[in-house]
C-alpha cells in the first residue's frame, strides 16, 4: 500500500517550461533513481482517486495500491535512495508529472498521524503509554535533526506539527509534508523569507517580525517544542475560536501544571525540553541535535527553563490586538479537564 499525494496546479505561461526544468534536475540528481510514474497509473492505482486519506500543505492525499509485479521493481528501485532516507522522514517512492497533473507517491502508514492519539475529539484510538509518546518524540526529533544535519543539503521544514507526523504500523514516527520547506546549502545557516509561512500555534515569532529577512532552523526547533506540549498536555496549543476573554497562554499552563516531583521521568524531560525548545528568542532555543541529547540524558542534568511569556511582552508582531499571529492560548474553561499524570 502506498499514500498518494496528488497535486493539481493551474499553470500560466510562464510555467510551461516547468517539464524542462524538473527532467533537468533528474538528470543532475540521478542518484534518487525515482520512479516516474503516469497519470493514467496513478489514477489506477487510487481507483480514480477513491479513497482521500486527507489534505497535505500542497494537495490532497489519496490511498492506492500497486501491482505485485510493480512491488519488486519499487523495492529494487527505491534501494538507491539513501541519501534522501532516514527512518524517521516520510520515503518518496515515485512521481507523476503530465501537464498540470501532479503526484508524489510515499510509503502508506497504516496508524495515521500521530494527532488522532493526543487530541481529545479522537476517541475510539487507544491511548499511547507515556513510554511510547518518549519514543515518538526522540524519532520525531531524529527527523528533524536529519534533514537539519544530514541530508546533502539542509532543510527547513516549517509545519512541524502533529498532523504531519505519520506513525508505521509499529508507531515509529516519520515527518511529512514538505511542501513549505525550504532547502539551503550545507556551509549556510540561514535562509531569507518575504513572508512567514507555517501553522498557526507553531509558528516561531521570529517569522512575524514585519521585515522576516533571515531565518534560522531554530524555528523548526519552536514547532518541535510546541509539538512536545502538545504530546504531554493533550490539547491543541492553540484556539482560534476561544472568546479572549477566557484564554491562558498554553506553554505557561504547562509550566504551571507541571509536577517535577511526581511526573515520570519520560514525561520531565519532554517538558523541560519543550520549555526550552519555545523559548521566545533563537539564540535562546538549543540546537536539535542538543534538544536529542537533552531528551536522552539523566534528568539530573537537566535544567528547568524560565517561564514562557506571551509573544506580545517580548515581540513587535504584526497585530498586537487580535491573535491573528496564532499565540498558543487555550481556553480556560478546558484547565479542569486536563492532567499531565496518568497513562
Amino acid at each position: 500500500m502506498f499514500m498518494f499525494a496528488f497535486l493539481i496546479y493551474k499553470f500560466r505561461r510562464r510555467h510551461l517550461s516547468l517539464d524542462d526544468n524538473i527532467e533537468e534536475f533528474l538528470q543532475n540528481h540521478k542518484s534518487l533513481q525515482l520512479i516516474k510514474y503516469s497519470y493514467y497509473d496513478i489514477k489506477k492505482m487510487t481507483n480514480s482517486f477513491k479513497d482521500k486519506l486527507g489534505q497535505g500543505g500542497f494537495g490532497s492525499v489519496y490511498k492506492g495500491k500497486l501491482k505485485r509485479a510493480d512491488g519488486q521493481d519499487f523495492i529494487n528501485e527505491v534501494a538507491t535512495i539513501g541519501r534522501i532516507h532516514h527512518i524517521n522522514v516520510v520515503r518518496l517512492v515515485g512521481f507523476c508529472i503530465e501537464g498540470s497533473k501532479w503526484a508524489l507517491i510515499f510509503d502508506f502508514m497504516p496508524n495515521g498521524s500521530l494527532d488522532k492519539f493526543i487530541f481529545p475529539k479522537h476517541e475510539n484510538n487507544t491511548p499511547l503509554s507515556w513510554e511510547r509518546l518518549y519514543k515518538i518524540a526522540l524519532g520525531v526529533g531524529r527527523g528533524i535533526e536529519y534533514l537539519h544535519q544530514g541530508c546533502d543539503m539542509k532543510i527547513l521544514h516549517f509545519d512541524i506539527k502533529p498532523h504531519n507526523i505519520l506513525l508505521d504500523e509499529d508507531f515509529t514516527p516519520k515527518v511529512s509534508d514538505f511542501g513549505l520547506a525550504k532547502l539551503y546549502l550545507t556551509d549556510e545557516s540561514i535562509v531569507s523569507l518575504t513572508k512567514a509561512r507555517g501553522t498557526m500555534g507553531y509558528i516561531a515569532p521570529e517569522l512575524f517580525y514585519k521585515n522576516i529577512g533571515c531565518i534560522s532552523n531554530k524555528a523548526d526547533v519552536y514547532s518541535f517544542g510546541m509539538l512536545l506540549m502538545e504530546m504531554v498536555g493533550k490539547r491543541k496549543n492553540w484556539n482560534a475560536l476561544a472568546d479572549h476573554s477566557s484564554q491562558i497562554y498554553f506553554p505557561s499552563w504547562i509550566y504551571d501544571k507541571f509536577d517535577q516531583d511526581n511526573e515520570k521521568i519520560s514525561v520531565k524531560k519532554m517538558v523541560i525540553v519543550a520549555l526550552w525548545c519555545i523559548q521566545m528568542k533563537p539564540t535562546d532555543r538549543p540546537s536539535m541535535s542538543k534538544a536529542l541529547d537533552m531528551l536522552e540524558c539523566e534528568i539530573e542534568l537537566l535544567q528547568m527553563a524560565p517561564k514562557p511569556t506571551l509573544y506580545y511582552d517580548v515581540l513587535k508582531v504584526e497585530d498586537q490586538v487580535s491573535n491573528q499571529v496564532g499565540v498558543p492560548i487555550l481556553s480556560l474553561n478546558a484547565m479542569d479537564t486536563i492532567t499531565l499524570t496518568g497513562r
